[in-house]
């Protein structure tokens, strides 16, 4: 199958990890331990180490990951090219079954794209090591935009990092805003080979259809999406949030199995706000990113 199926996970950014994951475990999130990457430049160069590491917060469909500089005399994997522009998301990977049949379709489309690109990390210190397949659209303003399929899944979506405070289950929804939605819309449809519809709240809508498995070794067949809005439609659906540059990854919905329940307990002393798809974190207290409960 050659188009995206569904949204796998979302990367915040940051030059130092600790103080990120001290934020995101305060939200009630369960972090995988730190894990160190290593790939290829490019496709035809060797595997090297990596200055970037990360923790993740697994979910039962998709993922949240939160990523930053471990090593500074180390390749920084473009996060510093990131956080020159902003701190928080991004990183935006939907999910593919094939890889091969999807890199046909991107250089069909006419995306100059070298081949398959392969990460890996250890799961912990001394661990197994966890491999990626991934195919990132060449250079967008965005972002990391890609699409991935894990090749290891077990051994990142274990049991024991899936159990969340907050209850979260689903990586439901990502929200970008740019000056230009349909800039950022097309190239969205190139990478996805979907096509864009209408938002109700001005700007963008890419669907992704879901797949058994496609976004964790648990996750059910179920819609996640991607809006692209205008910075007008983002003040309605991330209030207060105000783009520090254009395109901007501006957050995220996550579902939760209560409803928001637990999310709003452990967001009782904070300064939290109603949005419409539920209570929002703001982007000062989620290193970056807004973050809605539901």
């Amino acid at each position: 199958m050659n188009i995206a199926l569904a949204l796998d996970h979302l990367g915040v950014a940051a030059r130092d990890l600790a103080p990120m994951c001290a934020a995101y475990e305060r939200l009630g999130f369960t972090l995988s331990p730190i894990a160190q990457q290593s790939g290829r430049r490019r496709p035809d160069l060797p595997v090297e180490k990596y200055g970037s590491g990360n923790r993740c917060a697994f979910l039962k469909h998709g993922y949240i990951e939160l990523i930053a500089i471990l090593d500074p005399a180390l390749f920084d994997n473009n996060l510093n090219a990131f956080l020159a522009r902003y701190p928080g998301m991004h990183i935006l990977a939907l999910a593919m079954l094939d890889e091969e049949a999807n890199l046909a379709r991107l250089r069909a489309a006419g995306l100059d794209i070298p081949g398959v690109a392969y990460l890996k990390r250890p799961v912990e210190a001394g661990g197994p090591i966890a491999r990626f397949a991934r195919l990132p659209f060449p250079d967008p303003p965005e972002g990391r935009v890609q699409l991935i399929r894990h090749l290891t899944p077990e051994l990142v979506w274990q049991d024991r990092w899936m159990d969340h405070a907050n209850k979260a289950e689903v990586l439901e929804a990502a929200i970008l805003c740019a000056d230009n939605p349909a800039e950022t819309a097309a190239r969205l449809s190139r990478l996805s080979g979907l096509p864009m519809e209408p938002d109700p709240a001005g700007g963008f809508l890419l669907r992704l259809p879901g797949a058994a498995h496609a976004a964790g070794p648990k996750a059910p067949v179920l819609e996640t999406r991607v809006r692209v809005l205008t910075p007008e439609a983002l003040a309605s659906v991330l209030p207060g949030v105000v783009p520090p540059a254009s395109p901007f990854m501006a957050g995220m919905v996550v579902r939760t199995a209560d409803g928001a329940a637990s999310a709003r307990r452990i967001l009782a002393g904070m300064p939290a706000r109603e949005a419409p798809e539920g209570i929002m974190v703001p982007p000062e207290f989620a290193a970056g990113a807004a973050i809605i409960f539901t």
